[in-house]
């Protein structure tokens, strides 16, 4: 059902097509979902230092890792990881630049890391703020890593690891300008996320593995989610390699 005052295009090909919002001059959605709670702060990108690797020997040393030592990552690492896949190089009033590219710059995605073992951070949900560079406690439930590992269908590598990452879609801020092909925009970018994460992990000395494989009406509960607006839309996990 369309809503009123909907308008309507002719396309080259003589269909008719739905005017996005953002032609209606309807107003955006907000760069970032709001959040609540003490922001903890991460170490800038500049007082980052990992090892410098070869691109193409990164590349071609790809693969996906499923098992990893009980050695913690440090928040240095944590915050490298979330910059390389998230990050925000230049923020501007209607859209950001990252250190991925997204349709249109509209970058609809939200970080969210499961933290099981990284040095000075209790266990628990965290939300990456980007426009901050910093991490907000989200949720500290006794049973949250076994909920977890329930909605990731008993895969344990989502709770063996250092971390592990849910991005969810707040996919209006995508839909917005592009309508309903602005779904297919969204699961492209998030291979664009992903991929940074298998390119950057090797430089932590860490590896990950890519998860599609979820209950998604479990997942987005226990993220508590809608999953219409939002939903979780990838998972990885990142640790330590075992040595």
């Amino acid at each position: 059902m369309m809503k009123e005052g909907t308008r309507f295009l002719v396309a080259s090909n003589g269909k008719e097509e739905v005017e996005s919002d953002a032609r209606m001059g309807m107003p955006q959605p907000p760069l970032e979902d709001n959040y609540e709670g003490e922001l903890i702060d991460l170490p800038s990108i500049e007082e980052i230092h990992v090892p410098k690797r070869d691109l193409q020997e990164v590349i071609m040393n790809r693969r996906s890792v499923r098992s990893y030592s009980q050695d913690p990552i440090t928040i240095e690492e944590l915050a490298y990881a979330c910059y390389m896949t998230q990050g925000i190089k230049e923020m501007r009033p209607k859209n950001t630049f990252r250190t991925v590219p997204s349709a249109g710059a509209r970058h609809a995605f939200e970080t969210l890391i499961l933290v099981n073992n990284v040095i000075g951070l209790k266990k628990g949900l965290y939300r990456y703020i980007a426009s901050k560079h910093k991490l907000v406690f989200m949720e500290e439930e006794d049973s949250l890593q076994d909920k977890v590992l329930e909605a990731s269908y008993g895969q344990k590598m989502v709770v063996n690891s250092a971390v592990t990452f849910l991005w969810y879609a707040n996919s209006y801020r995508m839909t917005y300008r592009y309508q309903m092909r602005g779904y297919r925009y969204m699961f492209l970018d998030a291979g664009h996320v992903m991929q940074n994460l298998y390119l950057i992990s090797d430089q932590l000395d860490c590896g990950t593995c890519a998860i599609a494989a979820y209950d998604d009406d479990l997942m987005n509960k226990v993220m508590k989610l809608d999953g219409e607006n939002r939903f979780v839309i990838y998972v990885a996990p990142l640790g330590k390699l075992k040595k």
